[in-house]
């Protein structure tokens, strides 16, 4: 091995060591973004390296360089213009894109193996090493591909986020997903080349399709982790069929670790992957933000000023941010709340369940934007405990989450973990109206006598019990 080899293997180690590093980073809000910062750094320089690596063995021609050089610059500053200029309500979306791009790149990196090789190989002699990941890469990228896009339609509105279900719509998914099989058994036997691969790629991009499309508004955030989870295993296959040791090494790593967090996200909502995928849970945002929608029992409204009071009275406060948070782009004013809070003296947390908002993180994501204190960030089993201590919990745009009816069987979310908002002496939930949740049921605490409702927009209420604080505080 030459000195130059060497210098290559130990750059692809050492990107393959922050690719590991800064996903264990990312576990932690405080560490998130320094994590991200340490695998770009990683990928910046395996794709740099891979470039000299083919420069040097004249793999690629001069115009060859030119042409990736332009196609880079042109998707960092697309990619960097998009990230800026994309709302925090809409990062679910974009993050749904981004999978479906990886997914899609990843599938045609075995396409265009293939395709340079069509000719020159007699596929019946290829090694199964290389076709059997081919074929994987393929239809694994082309479910990510189509499933994203569905899925980045449903949360932006385009496609309506309620369950879509039609006669024989499983049926048809099994016959995609059998003409991917086939077709991949075919090519794998040495028959049929690149036309099969398409067949490959066509089951793929149906039962993407087909799979997301049953599925409703409140399972959501795990299928985003899902189609991530799919989008590593993609860039994985594509590593093997290139003999890419930086792609292997770092679509393993995130297929796992979105394996695992779809496993975390499944059991945070009591429910089974299988299930999930199997569709048909949550009515979708039409449903949660419709007006006027009857709840049985008493329910007692609560003035601004009253509710100010309350607060500034406490002696401990938590905060339950939840989707309609996000909607309203009210982070900015919780977190201001908070502080007056925290200077007036009172013990302020927040308490965010795993699936808030629609995707892994959101609520984390949105608080850290605001610049909330990493330290009152709490996940759901270190806030339970603190909430019979609590003396008022506010609950923001939060509804299927803090519902009681999930201790009880026979409904949409039984069994389904819970903030325990309702063991607190008095709540206060800050809410448009008594609209249903992606579940599309009532939620059983706002007929609680502990509860008030202060009916307003978030960002609209949260600035009113700001300037209520302020003026009772002064």
């Amino acid at each position: 091995m030459t000195a130059f080899d060497s210098t290559i293997h130990v750059v692809y180690l050492a990107a393959a060591v922050c690719f590991v590093l800064g996903l264990h980073l990312m576990t932690s809000p405080a560490t998130a973004r320094r994590g991200n910062q340490i695998s770009a750094i990683g990928m910046t320089a395996a794709v740099a390296t891979t470039v000299v690596l083919l420069a040097q063995d004249h793999v690629i021609t001069a115009a060859a360089i030119a042409v990736l050089t332009v196609g880079v610059a042109a998707g960092a500053i697309a990619g960097l213009a998009t990230a800026r200029k994309v709302r925090m309500t809409a990062m679910p979306q974009l993050v749904s894109l981004f999978n479906a791009v990886g997914g899609g790149a990843a599938a045609l990196i075995a396409f265009g193996d293939a395709v340079r090789h069509t000719g020159s190989v007699d596929l019946s002699s290829a090694p199964v090493r290389t076709t059997l990941t081919t074929v994987l890469d393929v239809f694994i990228g082309a479910v990510t591909f189509s499933g994203s896009l569905v899925a980045s339609g449903k949360l932006a509105g385009g496609i309506p986020g309620r369950p879509i279900t039609f006669r024989s719509g499983r049926a048809l998914n099994l016959l995609f997903a059998a003409t991917g099989a086939a077709a991949g058994a075919a090519y794998l036997a040495g028959h049929g080349g690149i036309a099969i691969l398409c067949l490959v790629a066509a089951g793929g991009l149906g039962v993407g399709v087909l799979m997301t499309l049953p599925i409703g508004g409140a399972d959501m955030p795990v299928v985003i982790s899902l189609l991530n989870a799919f989008t590593g295993t993609a860039v994985a296959m594509a590593g093997f069929v290139i003999d890419s040791s930086p792609l292997i090494i770092a679509g393993a790593l995130v297929g796992a670790a979105g394996t695992i967090l779809t496993k975390l996200m499944a059991d945070a909502m009591n429910r089974s992957i299988g299930n999930i995928i199997a569709g048909g849970f949550g009515a979708g945002d039409e449903q949660a933000i419709n007006p006027g929608i009857a709840v049985t029992g008493q329910v007692r409204d609560i003035t601004v000023d009253d509710a100010a009071i309350q607060l500034a009275y406490a002696s401990k406060v938590i905060i339950v941010p939840g989707y309609g948070l996000a909607a309203a782009q009210a982070q900015h004013e919780v977190v201001a709340l908070a502080q007056a809070l925290s200077d007036h003296g009172v013990e302020v947390s927040y308490g965010i369940h795993p699936v808030a908002g629609r995707m892994p993180g959101h609520m984390n994501v949105l608080l850290a934007e605001a610049n909330a204190p990493y330290p009152q960030l709490k996940d759901i089993d270190e806030i339970n405990p603190e909430f019979v201590r609590a003396d008022v919990v506010l609950v923001v745009g939060a509804n299927d989450v803090t519902n009681p009816a999930a201790r009880r069987p026979g409904n949409a979310v039984s069994g389904m973990p819970i903030l325990d908002v309702d063991h607190a002496k008095s709540v206060i939930v800050i809410k448009r109206s008594l609209g249903h949740g992606y579940a599309g049921i009532d939620n059983e605490l706002y007929t609680n006598p502990k509860t008030a409702m202060l009916f307003a927009d978030a960002k609209a209420g949260l600035t009113a019990l700001l300037a209520g604080l302020k003026a009772y505080a002064t």
